[in-house]
C-alpha cells in the first residue's frame, strides 16, 4: 500500500521551521509527498527591501521542497495575513479538489495530512486557517469514502516553549506531555534541516535565530494525531 501525505501550510517557510525532520523521515521511507501553500509569505521579514518578496519566497520554498523530496507543490495564492473564515470554507474546497485531483483513479493507497497546531502553532491567524482547513478537508473526504488515515498536527513541546510568547502575537506554551500523541527524532537528519531552513534565506533572521537558540531541539517533531 502507498502512503500518501499531503503537507498543508500557510506561509513559504512553515513546513522547514516546523516539521522538516518529519517530512525528511516520511520521504526516506517511501511515502509520497505533496505540498499545499495557502500564501507566498509577502508580508514576511524582508531584510534585502526586495519589491517582489512574495515571488522570491515562493522561489525559496520550492528549493526547500526540493531538497525535502516533495512530488508536487501547490501555492493557493492568498495574501499573507488577511485569511479569515471565509477564507477557511474556500481553501477547504480547494484542498479536497487537489486531493481528488492528485490520488484520481489510484488504487491501494492510504492518505495521511500533515499541519500546524490548531492554536496556530506561534498563534498566527494563517496558521490557524491552515490547520483548520486541513482538519475540516481531511474529515469531508472521509465522508466521501476516500482512505484517510490521520491528520497529524505539529506542536511545540512545553520543554520547546515553557511561557506564553507576546513578542509578535499571542502564543501559547508548548503541549504537555500528556496533549502530545506522537514525537519523531529527526536528530540524524539535523545538517539537511539547517539547509532546508537555509532556502529560507529572506527570513535568515528567523532561522539563525532558530538554530541557535533551540540547537538540536529542531530535529525533535512533537505532533497531536486525529484519526
Amino acid at each position: 500500500m502507498k502512503k500518501i501525505l499531503f503537507g498543508i501550510f500557510a506561509h513559504p517557510d512553515d513546513e522547514a521551521f516546523g516539521p522538516a525532520a518529519a517530512l525528511i523521515s516520511e520521504v526516506e521511507a517511501d511515502t509520497e509527498l505533496h505540498l499545499i501553500l495557502l500564501t507566498a509569505g509577502e508580508n514576511g521579514t524582508n531584510p534585502d527591501n526586495l519589491p517582489n518578496l512574495g515571488e522570491v519566497r515562493l522561489q525559496e520554498w520550492r528549493a526547500a521542497g526540493e531538497l525535502i523530496g516533495a512530488t508536487s507543490m501547490q501555492h493557493l495564492g492568498y495574501i499573507d495575513g488577511t485569511l479569515n473564515n471565509l477564507d477557511h470554507l474556500e481553501v477547504t474546497d480547494k484542498i479536497i479538489a487537489t486531493v481528488s485531483e492528485t490520488i484520481a483513479e489510484r488504487d491501494d493507497i492510504q492518505i495521511e495530512f500533515m499541519s500546524l497546531d490548531l492554536n496556530g502553532f506561534t498563534g498566527h491567524i494563517d496558521h490557524i486557517v491552515a490547520a483548520r482547513s486541513a482538519c475540516l478537508a481531511f474529515y469531508r473526504l472521509r465522508a466521501q469514502d476516500m482512505p484517510m488515515s490521520r491528520i497529524r498536527l505539529f506542536c511545540w513541546s512545553k520543554e520547546n516553549q515553557p511561557h506564553t510568547n507576546t513578542d509578535f502575537v499571542y502564543m501559547e506554551p508548548g503541549r504537555t506531555d500528556t496533549e502530545i500523541d506522537e514525537t519523531i527524532d529527526g536528530t540524524a537528519h539535523i545538517d539537511k534541516i539547517h539547509d532546508i531552513m537555509r532556502c529560507h534565506e529572506t527570513q535568515r533572521g528567523d532561522y539563525e535565530w532558530m538554530i541557535a537558540k533551540r540547537g538540536d531541539l529542531l530535529a525533535i517533531n512533537h505532533f497531536i494525531v486525529k484519526d
